[in-house]
């Protein structure tokens, strides 16, 4: 007995492949209308596919992209503005050192935020004393193999090698390795993609003419085909630059229902914008623990957020001084007092 062939059979040519629609007109020639493939929501995921540090042999790479999360901290309002909100509050208690100018210290405050990385310089006269300390960008730093060498990567055969024990570093702590580290925010990177891709599909919704996504349903005879085919080309041209326009049809003898026009943009497009950027929001807000009252978010209840005032103590004992307190390790390093602060005090009442 001859063995069956497995082979599946060929898709044939008339065959309607999947987000397709085969209609044919009154001639019999068919038309194909596409609907489009299925696009993933988060087009980020890969920032996330790095599972360890990899060596090259002269230093460690980063557990993830550190250009990827450089894109991805601007791609939200809500996410940049937390981290900007953070920088100016340690500004604000910072006290000015000859080693370190607060202009420096407002740079690595905002690498911290975004990296999870700290890196200072300590640059030495010809006593090995301290002139001062100079901020070094978190995103092109990378940690040698040799733990306490550090270098700056710009690019290919674009490197600079530190000085061994010149660079002080100070890293988020990670549950996977100890080499670099992480940003807290990172669990909310898919709520800032998504906040941001919901803000983009608007603005391509209204510039790509929404108002002129309908459905012309018609039933009436048309003795001319070729009026059938100036019209569908007229529909084609009201979409994008200058779109507000008018459509003219003459049917003689014709049905009150013979011609409908179906709206689909207001109806089958909607994609609850309003929900999505208020939930992402929320996600992002949660993971910067941040009150919304300080983030300048206005309440959609009549009762409000509470007192703003209450809001700012809690926050300034429960994330603020906890991270003046990690900043400290850089006086330990140094040996020298040059991250000081002043108290976080708010205006009294009687001066409002």
């Amino acid at each position: 007995m001859s063995k069956k062939s497995r082979r599946q059979p060929a898709h044939k040519a008339s065959e309607v492949l999947e987000g397709e629609l085969l209609l044919k007109d009154q001639s019999g020639a068919p038309m194909v209308f596409t609907f489009g493939d299925p696009d993933p929501v988060l087009d980020g995921r890969g920032v996330l596919d790095y599972l360890e540090c990899w060596a090259n042999g002269r230093w460690y790479e980063p557990p993830v992209s550190l250009s990827g999360l450089a894109k991805a901290q601007t791609a939200s309002v809500y996410l940049q503005s937390g981290l900007t909100f953070k920088r100016n509050a340690l500004s604000r208690t910072f006290i000015p050192h000859r080693l370190l100018s607060r202009q420096a210290f407002e740079q690595v405050v905002m690498d911290w935020g975004w990296s999870g990385n700290l890196y200072l310089e300590k640059q030495d006269n010809m006593l090995r004393q301290a002139m001062g300390l100079k901020p070094c960008l978190a995103k092109y730093m990378r940690r040698g193999v040799e733990l306490d060498t550090y270098y700056q990567v710009m690019g290919w055969k674009d490197e600079y090698q530190f000085r061994p024990g010149s660079v002080c570093h100070l890293r988020e702590a990670d549950i996977s390795q100890e080499i670099y580290g992480l940003p807290e925010w990172l669990p909310a990177l898919q709520s800032a993609l998504l906040n941001e891709s919901a803000t983009l599909f608007r603005r391509k919704y209204y510039q790509n003419g929404s108002h002129a996504g309908f459905i012309l349903y018609m039933t009436d005879a048309v003795q001319d085909e070729t009026f059938v085919k100036d019209l569908r080309e007229a529909m084609k041209n009201s979409k994008g630059p200058g779109n507000f326009r008018n459509l003219f049809m003459y049917a003689p003898g014709g049905k009150k229902e013979g011609i409908q026009l179906i709206p689909i943009s207001e109806v089958a497009a909607k994609d609850d914008f309003g929900a999505i950027k208020n939930i992402s929001r929320d996600d992002q807000l949660a993971m910067l623990r941040i009150p919304p009252q300080l983030m300048g978010i206005v309440p959609q209840n009549a009762g409000g957020f509470g007192s703003i005032r209450d809001a700012a103590e809690v926050w300034a004992v429960n994330e603020l001084e906890p991270v003046q307190a990690r900043l400290a390790q850089i006086n330990e390093w140094l040996g020298e007092e040059v991250v000081r602060w002043k108290p976080y005090a708010l205006p009294s009442s009687a001066a409002n």
